[in-house]
C-alpha cells in the first residue's frame, strides 16, 4: 500500500511540474519570415555576441549582449510575439532567452527551431554587425 501512494505521489508531482511547465511553441520559416517583414516580432538570438556580429535574422537582438538588460529592450505589451533562436534544430540555448522572457510576463513566446543556420540555408537575408 505504501508503494502505490508513494508512486501515486510522485505521479501527482510530476503531473504538477509539467502542468506549471510553459510550452514554447515553435514558429515555422515562413511565419518567422513574415513576422520579420512585418516588423512584428521581438527576436532573440542565443548564438553569443561574435555569432552574432557574424550575421543574424534581421533586427535579432545580441541575447548574449543584453541579458542583464532585456526587460528594457522588450515593449511594454506583454502580447508582443517574442521569438528566440539559436544555432539548429539540435541546439537548445533558445530556451535562456525564451525563458527570460516568460519570466518577464510575455504570453505569445515562440521558438525558430531551424535557428541561424536553417534562416541562412533557406537564403533568408541576414544582418551583419552589432548594435
Amino acid at each position: 500500500m505504501k508503494r502505490i501512494l508513494a508512486a501515486l505521489a510522485s505521479l501527482s508531482l510530476a503531473a504538477f511540474a509539467c502542468a506549471a511547465t510553459p510550452q514554447i511553441v515553435d514558429i515555422s520559416q515562413p511565419d518567422l519570415a513574415a513576422a520579420v517583414a512585418s516588423k512584428s516580432a521581438v527576436i532573440l538570438d542565443v548564438n553569443g555576441t561574435d555569432s552574432y556580429k557574424a550575421g543574424h535574422i534581421p533586427g535579432a537582438i545580441d541575447f548574449a549582449a543584453h541579458r542583464q538588460d532585456i526587460a528594457k529592450l522588450l515593449p511594454a505589451d506583454k502580447n508582443t510575439l517574442i521569438v528566440a533562436y539559436c544555432r539548429d534544430i539540435h541546439c537548445t540555448a533558445y530556451r535562456q532567452a525564451a525563458y527570460a522572457a516568460l519570466d518577464l510576463g510575455y504570453t505569445n513566446v515562440r521558438h525558430f527551431p531551424l535557428g541561424i543556420q536553417g534562416w541562412k540555408d533557406s537564403g533568408a537575408p541576414t544582418e551583419k554587425g552589432g548594435d
